[in-house]
């Protein structure tokens, strides 16, 4: 272990290895890496332990520097474990450079089934009692983090204190299809709220559309961006702050260049970073199979549901007079041939969207006897989370408090400072 110094903080590293499937235990082994923050005034207290789980899936967890976002607000009484999910940031990274030392596409799709929730929390079940010396710990989970907790409540209660979801109470029986079907709307309510904040956008976003649809231009990192690739910029409108960041992105679109219009460097440079996968490419990957619990295949199920909603079709909004349409968090297809760092993946990705045998996830009996301390910020409107599907799921635990907010968007628990964890700890102590 190495432990080092930021301001007002001690930080040490961790490294654990767990099997690749928890089921063989004496098969193929992963490494996980985790960092754990005290505040440096308590550094050598006796303090109870959170481990914070990332959304994703796929994404590794916050680099903070300090007391960022919430952790000040957990350090006032915690040892918090910052985890590196399986497969991402330094836990065994998966991506289209280490994937192929595992074999072809079908022996790739066949790990890659191994990184879904139930594997994340066998994971904490093994480290857990090697940190905490068996004790309990807190769980923070932040959206897919927050799947993986529910997941958690349901496989081993015996190793939770006390349950914090921010905006991630999945369905506990909702297909992919179901899922998409209830997000599109909820989309198409963003980008029409979008367009109400800046109407200048309406006929930028078509401008845009149209040229890429022409020219079918080829960003600096060799990603060729398409108009389903641009309207995929709407997973921006999830975030507090991101129809800003959507409208400034969009004003900086064209240049004038001796042969016309053009797309500029530096909106090309962003859009690049908006939409690579290089960082996290299980989220691509895996997206929809978060959502897989043995009702038959996914099969590009976003894509397939897209076709109900006539709006979200760029070609349309072309032919007429319509607002373009932004999409959300959804993974498709085209996604693998556009992104240079999903490309050698997409026969893995054609498998796993064919696989019909995941496991179920939940089991709502075990939730209807739930005995652990929860609660849970539900997003008004979450534009990544079904708010209805939430508070179904939120009835059906046992003793969950429920805290409904239009203050925040998705990612209310960073951007409020301490706010959220802060009214989440009182409402799972009984004291709001």
């Amino acid at each position: 272990m190495t432990s080092y110094r930021q301001p007002g903080v001690v930080l040490t590293d961790h490294r654990f290895t767990v099997p690749l499937d928890h089921s063989d235990p004496s098969g193929a082994r992963i490494e996980l890496y985790a960092r754990e923050v005290v505040a440096s005034a308590r550094a050598d207290a006796n303090l109870p332990w959170l481990v914070y789980l990332e959304g994703g899936p796929g994404r590794s967890t916050r680099r903070f520097v300090g007391r960022q976002a919430w952790l000040g607000r957990a350090l006032q009484e915690f040892r918090v474990l910052l985890l590196d999910q399986r497969g991402t940031g330094l836990s065994s990274p998966v991506n289209r450079q280490t994937l192929p030392l595992h074999g072809g596409p079908r022996q790739q799709a066949d790990r890659l089934a191994h990184f879904r929730a139930d594997a994340i929390v066998r994971d904490c079940e093994t480290i857990r009692p090697l940190l905490t010396g068996g004790a309990p710990w807190t769980v923070l989970g932040q959206s897919y983090g927050g799947f993986c907790a529910t997941h958690y409540l349901c496989a081993a209660p015996e190793g939770l204190a006390t349950v914090l979801i921010t905006g991630g109470l999945p369905s506990l029986d909702a297909t992919a299809d179901e899922v998409y079907r209830a997000a599109y709307p909820r989309i198409a309510r963003k980008v029409e709220a979008h367009y109400t904040r800046y109407p200048q956008d309406i006929a930028r976003a078509r401008a845009i559309v149209a040229y890429v649809a022409e020219h079918r231009p080829v960003l600096p990192t060799g990603y060729t961006l398409t108009p389903e690739a641009f309207q995929s910029l709407g997973i921006l409108l999830g975030s507090g702050d991101g129809s800003h960041q959507l409208h400034y992105l969009l004003e900086n679109a064209f240049v004038r260049t001796p042969s016309g219009p053009a797309l500029s460097d530096a909106f090309q440079e962003s859009v690049a970073s908006a939409l690579s996968f290089a960082g996290h490419p299980l989220y691509a990957l895996l997206h929809e199979a978060i959502y897989a619990q043995g009702a038959g295949p996914t099969d590009w199920a976003a894509e397939r549901v897209r076709g109900e909603f006539a709006r979200f079709d760029a070609a349309l909004t072309l032919a007429g007079e319509a607002p373009l349409y932004f999409t959300g968090e959804s993974i498709h297809p085209w996604h693998f041939d556009s992104d240079p760092a999903l490309r050698p993946l997409r026969e893995a990705a054609d498998l796993l969207a064919a696989r019909a045998d995941w496991p179920a996830l939940y089991d709502p009996a075990r939730l209807a006897a739930n005995e652990v301390p929860v609660a849970a910020a539900v997003y008004h409107d979450d534009m990544y989370v079904d708010t209805a599907q939430s508070l179904r799921t939120a009835r059906s635990i046992r003793g969950l408090r429920t805290w409904v907010t239009d203050e925040y968007e998705h990612d209310g628990v960073r951007a409020s400072g301490p706010r959220v964890l802060d009214r989440l700890l009182a409402l799972a102590r009984g004291d709001a």
